[in-house]
């Protein structure tokens, strides 16, 4: 045999080498997907959280998954209601989504907003985009109210307060009431710099509202 012979033969022998491992990794891989979509489903934790069989029965329903479980038992053990987690996961399936904000969820509740708030939240779609900014809002001391307007107007893409500019106001002394008539009259962020200076020079709540007359 040549050595150009031997040569292809070497070559050809690498080739179906190299096929032969790959058709085994990808065998594998579809093994190991099959393995975990045939998984039996594990609710236990759910049950454990405080969960109703009722709801728990109603998720299982829905097709809910493993992964998926986890997520709303983070949510259910933070203080959301049943309904309130069967809400949140009807809305997701409705948009064809897995279930992955039970962490977002959590970190909300935990800093003290309203169940109702964050379902509201995930309807206008603002809890995956913008639920850390919400939860350091209320954490902040800023209300559910101011924050459900604030997110209002950012799912319409209207000017707004952000809510760092928002905690730095009330920390001039600014009013609740006050607060929350800047977000309604889109005042837009770029003005904060400017509404701390007036304070500062003792403007108060009502001179700082004339100066804002809405609009935006």
């Amino acid at each position: 045999m040549s050595r150009f012979s031997f040569s292809l033969s070497r070559a050809g022998f690498l080739r179906r080498s190299r096929m032969l491992v790959l058709a085994f990794a990808l065998g594998a891989s579809l093994a190991l997907a099959a393995c975990q979509h045939f998984k039996p489903l594990d609710t236990s934790v759910l049950d454990q959280s405080g969960m109703s069989f009722a709801t728990v029965q109603a998720l299982r329903g829905m097709d809910i998954t493993n992964v998926e479980v986890s997520q709303i038992a983070e949510a259910r053990q933070a203080g959301l209601s049943d309904d309130d987690c069967l809400t949140l996961f009807r809305l997701e399936r409705s948009r064809k989504q897995d279930f992955d904000i039970g962490d977002t969820v959590a970190q909300l509740i935990r800093a003290g907003v309203a169940g109702s708030t964050v379902v509201q939240l995930e309807q206008i779609e603002q809890l995956r985009s913008w639920g850390g900014e919400a939860a350091a809002m209320r954490l902040a001391g800023l209300s559910d109210e101011i924050i459900l307007e604030d997110a209002h107007r950012r799912a319409s893409d209207l000017p707004v307060l952000s809510g760092a500019s928002l905690a730095n106001l009330k920390n001039t002394g600014m009013r609740e009431a006050t607060l929350l008539q800047l977000v309604r009259r889109g005042v837009p962020d770029d003005e904060t710099s400017t509404i701390i200076s007036l304070r500062r020079r003792g403007w108060s709540d009502a001179m700082v509202l004339r100066r804002y007359p809405g609009g935006r």
